[in-house]
């Protein structure tokens, strides 16, 4: 965002993180969010393990969304584990709308069975209900499948708590800077870079097996992609001068970026396959943090053309001029469009404040979520429903999520350092 900008402007010139589980608090609740009772899943063969409890990763996943109200353990009016122990008649008294039940068991093999149930308390029934195996180290990752089918379910929208996110964490003097990708949820913590110079702009690709980001490490800033499972990576952007701000296009045949190599920073796009780079701004302001509209071939960017930083549409193979979208207030910039193209998200600056709003395409009416002051970096969650984005807490970087209509947020902060940059995978590969 605003820091982001500043660097842009002085890179023309040029210009001890710890592997810790992110804190998610919720910091703003939703009225009107779904009642929903999660009972603990029963565990046959072996102890429930801490950090793989089922249930009560459901229930905490179920509440970050902002669409449901999960009853707390110490809440529940009783504790069935067997369709046949449910009495619907009280729970509907308590004002329940659905429950869940569900078992996990150690198999012969080491293996592990978990099934669930879920139920709609008001009809009486079961509407859903599954059954997985899982290795130890997979139960965490079970239960957020779980989570993702129960959100569909009773939303009607695919689930994303399966994701992963990444983002760069900071800590020391001198810095250190970390490039880390991580569940939705904060856990299992993965380092794909360690350096003492900045690494920015991490950005996912649509498959969700790799992440493009800027690094700082050979002294000037140069574009690398990493693939997570193997470990590679390739540099594919280290001219003279800027290379910052990658998007993957949605069909993953294309990255967009920003690159001062003839002169002034413009949006150029790199054919993955064939390599061939392609200049799409020439104007002698700073065109910079382009986003991929959902058809691959319309791009929306930040511009200074109009004097100061604002968002403009740009179709690539039309011919036209781009299209200005912005006009409140004086700094708007890094957008990130919805899946379904109809919404930007996108730092609204008015004054000293900076914060997270939301731009609909066709009504064109602007929303601010974020109360600031000094917000950056939205990033949609796969299914639209929350925005991921870095914020100040007393003074340090943290991570936040608000929900789509702006009436739930949280904040995901380290125990120790300082976290920002954040990235929302549309897959987990």
């Amino acid at each position: 965002m605003l820091k982001r900008w500043i660097l842009l402007l002085f890179l023309c010139c040029l210009t001890q993180a710890a592997n810790a589980v992110l804190k998610i608090d919720i910091t703003e609740g939703i009225e009107g969010a779904t009642p929903i009772a999660i009972i603990p899943f029963k565990w046959s063969g072996a102890e429930k393990p801490v950090d793989a409890d089922i249930s009560a990763i459901v229930s905490s996943d179920l509440a970050r969304s902002g669409k449901f109200s999960s009853v707390p353990e110490r809440g529940l009016l009783a504790q069935p584990q067997r369709p046949e122990d449910i009495h619907f008649k009280t729970w509907r008294v308590a004002g329940v709308d659905h429950l869940v039940i569900g078992a996990v068991q150690k198999a012969a093999n080491g293996m592990f069975k978990v099934e669930f149930r879920l139920f709609n308390v008001y009809r009486g029934e079961q509407v859903l209900g599954y059954s997985f195996n899982a290795t130890r180290a997979m139960l965490r990752t079970t239960a957020h499948q779980i989570s993702d089918l129960i959100f569909e379910q009773l939303t009607g929208l695919p689930g994303a708590f399966n994701t992963r996110i990444a983002y760069v964490t900071s800590a020391g003097k001198p810095a250190e800077y970390r490039l880390q990708v991580a569940d939705t949820d904060g856990y299992n913590p993965q380092t794909l870079l360690t350096s003492s110079e900045p690494i920015m702009s991490p950005v996912w690709s649509p498959d969700g097996s790799k992440v493009a980001y800027v690094s700082f490490e050979t002294g000037a800033s140069a574009i690398y992609i990493h693939n997570i499972r193997t470990g590679e990576r390739e540099k594919i952007a280290a001219f003279d001068g800027i290379n910052s701000a990658p998007a993957w296009s949605p069909d993953g045949q294309s990255l967009a970026m920003t690159l001062s190599k003839d002169g002034n920073p413009d949006i150029y796009v790199l054919s993955l396959r064939s390599k061939a780079l392609r200049r799409v701004t020439r104007h002698w302001s700073i065109d910079t943090e382009p986003a991929w509209l959902p058809d691959s071939r319309s791009l929306v960017f930040t511009s200074s053309r109009s004097g100061k930083p604002q968002l403009y549409q740009l179709a690539l193979d039309s011919g036209s001029r781009p299209r200005r979208l912005t006009f409140e207030g004086n700094y708007n910039a890094n957008a990130s469009v919805s899946a379904d193209g109809k919404v930007i998200a996108f730092v609204h600056g008015a004054g000293n404040s900076y914060k997270i709003a939301l731009l609909n395409l066709d009504t064109r009416i602007t929303q601010v979520l974020t109360d600031g002051p000094l917000d950056e970096s939205p990033d949609f969650a796969p299914n639209g429903t929350m925005i991921l984005y870095a914020s100040q807490d007393r003074g340090r970087a943290v991570l936040a999520a608000v929900s789509a209509d702006g009436r739930q947020k949280q904040r995901l902060a380290l125990s120790d350092g300082e976290v920002r940059e954040p990235s929302w995978a549309a897959k987990r590969n």
